[in-house]
């Protein structure tokens, strides 16, 4: 009821508006006044309206401006978000120091040479000064944002110190998986070729996964194999059925299809078993040849869908199997010891952070709000920053007198109908929380988990 009387009064409002714009366009015409024919005093109030505009302006961006702070970002939590700030800073005192003076002008002259009796402007086509000033001093200005600007984004993208600590965090629609670097510092070696959603959702590389992997394959493309003998061998019974009117004959032609579709079978010999049963119905003696009808287009999408599975399945298993014939043994350290986080991204305070990103699926943006830090997260393309945390989840708590604040990871790119839903919880501890922390992940390991998922697939399979 609130929604409907506010949109009558709404179009109520705008009939009245055009009420009056009649009434003023009626009057001019009674005063034989045309449209083109401005007095003085509506040029002098049009004049003064512009000046009063100008100060309602200014007003209202000091007043925003002291209302909700500078720009409302609040604090930043990184050292590399502190200097980010800094440049943001810079960039919006050029910009508000020209706000102020363009505006000003842009009115002030609107109401200075407002139009008088007897006096006629001058019309200036081209002025060379003006145009180097306008020209040289901008590409100054901006050439000095983007130097700084770049010197900014070479050290964010730099590569690590010795004392980093590697996280990857990978992005699928629509959730965040943390993977932490273990005692050894160094993160597992992954392919995509070895995901598997029940044990090893990320990929990762070990002599088990690439075995297991190799095992999946192979049943796979057996599985479409099978499939693919199953729809020719009833694309060649149905073509036999047709050739045979008898119908004690074409009993023995259902007797031979069922035999073949219950077990492995052997396509040739099935059909060779068919062209005897189709010489008996016929009367024939010695070798026949038969001419099968071709696939209708239904039945050839079929032969075309599951040949090129096959196609695929086998180029993955070619690389699966010279994987396993490359790999050292030695690399299944740093994929055991990995820590797997699926819920909150955890983080020490004045620890610097190589942060690698990749995703599954689509394109996604992991945006770190507070921490002043974005990076888009491509599909078969790893992407890196660097980051130090400053500030504690406590100690921004206390700043913002707000103790339900937390830090969050956002997906910052449109990917999909649950985009809204992609975030993390981030936490920022001291030395000694993150050390305690770390003590309570033990078991929580790339090797654990791994080890958990054989187990439930183990038991799954014999149920």
């Amino acid at each position: 009821m609130e929604k409907l009387i506010i949109l009558i009064v709404l179009v109520t409002g705008v009939i009245a508006l055009a009420q009056l714009v009649r009434l003023y366009e009626l009057s001019s015409k009674l005063k034989k006044k045309g449209e083109h024919d401005v007095n003085d005093r509506d040029n002098h109030l049009n004049a003064k309206l512009m000046l009063g505009f100008m100060m309602f302006q200014f007003l209202g961006f000091i007043y925003l401006m002291l209302t909700y702070g500078w720009t409302g970002r609040g604090e930043a939590a990184s050292l590399q978000g502190i200097e980010t700030d800094w440049l943001l800073n810079l960039n919006f005192v050029i910009i508000i120091i020209v706000f102020f003076i363009t505006n000003f002008l842009l009115f002030y002259f609107a109401f200075k040479y407002v139009r008088k009796p007897g006096i006629k402007a001058t019309f200036y086509a081209h002025d060379n000064k003006l145009e180097a000033v306008w020209t040289v001093v901008p590409a100054i200005v901006l050439a000095v944002i983007i130097i700084l600007g770049l010197q900014s984004w070479n050290e964010l993208t730099s590569g690590p110190s010795k004392e980093s600590v590697r996280i990857e965090l990978f992005a699928k629609q629509f959730d965040w998986t943390a993977r932490y670097s273990g005692e050894n510092g160094k993160l597992g070696k992954y392919d995509y070729k070895l995901t598997n959603e029940g044990n090893n959702p990320l990929a990762l590389m070990t002599t088990e996964t690439i075995e297991s992997a190799r095992s999946e394959t192979e049943k796979a493309i057996d599985a479409i194999e099978q499939e693919l003998k199953l729809a020719q061998l009833d694309h060649l019974t149905s073509g036999y059925r047709g050739l045979i009117s008898a119908s004690a004959y074409k009993s023995h032609i259902e007797d031979s299809y069922n035999a073949a579709s219950e077990g492995d079978f052997n396509l040739v010999e099935v059909e060779e078993s068919y062209k005897h049963i189709y010489a008996d119905a016929k009367g024939l003696s010695g070798h026949v040849e038969v001419e099968i009808p071709d696939p209708n287009s239904e039945t050839q999408k079929i032969f075309d869908r599951l040949e090129e599975k096959l196609i695929v399945k086998g180029r993955i298993l070619r690389s699966i199997v010279q994987m396993q014939q490359n790999f050292n043994s030695k690399y299944d350290a740093y994929a055991f010891d990995d820590i797997i986080q699926t819920d909150t991204l955890y983080l020490c305070k004045g620890v610097e952070y190589e942060m690698s990103f990749r995703s599954k699926d689509v394109i996604h943006s992991a945006y770190f709000p507070h921490f002043r830090a974005q990076m888009n997260v491509v599909p078969g393309m790893p992407t890196r920053f660097k980051f130090t945390p400053s500030l504690t989840t406590e100690e921004m708590r206390k700043k913002k007198a707000d103790p339900k604040f937390n830090f969050i990871l956002m997906c910052n790119k449109i990917c999909g109908t649950a985009h809204y839903k992609m975030k993390m919880m981030v936490v920022v501890l001291d030395k000694n929380e993150f050390k305690q922390w770390e003590i309570s992940k033990q078991q929580s390991t790339f090797k654990d988990t791994y080890s958990a998922g054989e187990s439930e697939d183990l038991a799954n399979s014999e149920n």
